[in-house]
């Protein structure tokens, strides 16, 4: 859906406290997560406004938030 929030919270509601615990005491989590919500916000910002992009940008731009999606996720899985 265009214009959809992708934040984390709500990509992974059930992982609510442990991504503030980490976002306050793991650099490495709190650097991607910033990485993250800036792309993510882009993305939006694009959507959004119809701004003039080709598809093959767009789609790159998904790709590294799935990415950067997914190396989240590994951390908040680790036990």
């Amino acid at each position: 859906m265009l214009g959809e929030t992708h934040d984390l919270l709500h990509e992974f509601p059930e992982f609510e406290q442990k991504i503030q615990q980490l976002r306050q005491s793991d650099g490495k989590f709190a650097k991607l997560m910033i990485e993250y919500d800036e792309l993510d916000e882009k993305i939006r910002i694009l959507e959004q406004k119809h701004q003039p992009v080709s598809d093959n940008y767009m789609e790159d731009l998904k790709k590294v938030r799935v990415s950067l999606k997914d190396q989240l996720y590994d951390i908040l899985t680790m036990v």
